[in-house]
């Protein structure tokens, strides 16, 4: 019950913060009928919205109306959502160039959509349990696992030199065994590099002082307190991964002035809000009894599919320009820019 009410804050936390980025215009509203006062200005007009400041000419006095407005205002369950949804999965192309274009006022914006997605992504991911490990013991790098991890070698050793007393003299294979124990004994023996025979486990120096002393250091000595930090941090900081991606976008483009960098922020954080849902519903998906394969399935088809999508509708790409520029994001790309956001995230928890 705790992920459930967690879960539903989050929901309402990110609607929230969609939605003080979304601007109120194309909204429906009452209809208003012939000319009216403004209850809030007193200016007279005819129109669903006062031109002088703003406010709903059809004011609602009903209980029902409240309930309305909380779904309205905190889920931003409008008409602009669901304008944008079937767009953003089927046509992501389209509702690029279209709010590109200048039609904003029928589609959720690209950041209000995003704020939106991640934390309702976060929010299913507390309801169906996936999370962070709790239970992880301190010092997972220290003394017992380094024991365990001996005992592993030593295991591999007498397997291997028992192996290695049956085969024939001339067996190439004896060669290979010798390597492999010439390898095994160096691990054993704490050779630089590998294990230290200090009780420390597989020690990790970059040589960068306070890498080692700081972010490392807190990583061994908690792991569970930062795998707890590195999941808050992540939907806290999700944000970073647009500005992270619009260098990489832009390089594809850079001999095509015609799109400009706010082209390319829309085209990121439209496809970011959709990798959301995609994995809301591969969450949801995965705790079916053998759901988990189906999930998988829908992540490895729909990532590339929809990537191709967008960005031959969006730039108007021919078939083979977009397969090239969709290769670049796949291979290259979202790599990095996923390694950078998690050294970022990871560093964060650090402090």
């Amino acid at each position: 019950m705790s992920g459930l009410g967690d879960g539903i804050g989050t929901v309402i936390e990110g609607g929230l913060l969609s939605r003080a980025v979304e601007p109120g215009a194309g909204e429906s509203a009452g209809h208003a009928a012939a000319p009216v006062t403004c209850a809030n200005c007193q200016t007279v007009h005819s129109g669903h919205f006062c031109p002088e400041c703003g406010q709903n000419a059809h004011i609602h006095r009903s209980l029902a109306a409240i309930g309305h407005d909380i779904m309205h205002g905190v889920l931003h369950l409008d008409g602009k959502l669901w304008e944008t949804l079937p767009l953003l999965t089927f046509k992501p192309g389209q509702l690029t160039r279209r709010y590109i274009a200048g039609e904003r006022a029928k589609f959720v914006s690209p950041m209000a959509m995003f704020l939106f997605t991640v934390f309702a992504m976060f929010a299913v991911f507390q309801m169906v349990g996936i999370g962070t490990p709790t239970d992880l013991p301190a010092e997972v790098f220290g003394s017992d696992n380094n024991s365990t991890f001996r005992n592993e070698i030593r295991d591999q050793i007498i397997t291997l030199e028992k192996e290695r007393v049956d085969l024939p003299e001339a067996s190439p294979r004896r060669a290979q065994i010798d390597n492999e124990l010439k390898g095994l004994n160096m691990i054993l023996s704490g050779s630089p590099g590998t294990l230290e025979d200090a009780g420390s486990g597989v020690e990790v120096n970059t040589g960068i002082g306070w890498l080692d002393k700081g972010l490392i250091a807190k990583w061994k000595k908690n792991p569970s307190l930062m795998l707890y930090k590195l999941q808050s941090n992540g939907y806290k900081f999700s944000w970073l991964l647009i500005p992270l991606s619009i260098p990489f976008v832009w390089l594809m483009f850079a001999w095509r002035r015609q799109f400009k960098a706010y082209d390319h922020a829309v085209f990121v954080t439209y496809s970011l809000s959709f990798m959301s849902l995609l994995f809301i519903a591969m969450s949801i998906i995965s705790v079916i009894p053998g759901g988990a394969g189906w999930a998988a399935l829908l992540f490895f088809v729909s990532v590339p599919l929809h990537l191709y999508k967008q960005l031959r509708g969006a730039y108007s790409l021919s078939r083979l320009s977009a397969l090239w520029r969709l290769s670049v994001l796949l291979l290259f790309s979202i790599h990095i820019v996923l390694t950078l956001f998690l050294l970022i995230v990871g560093a964060l928890g650090a402090f």
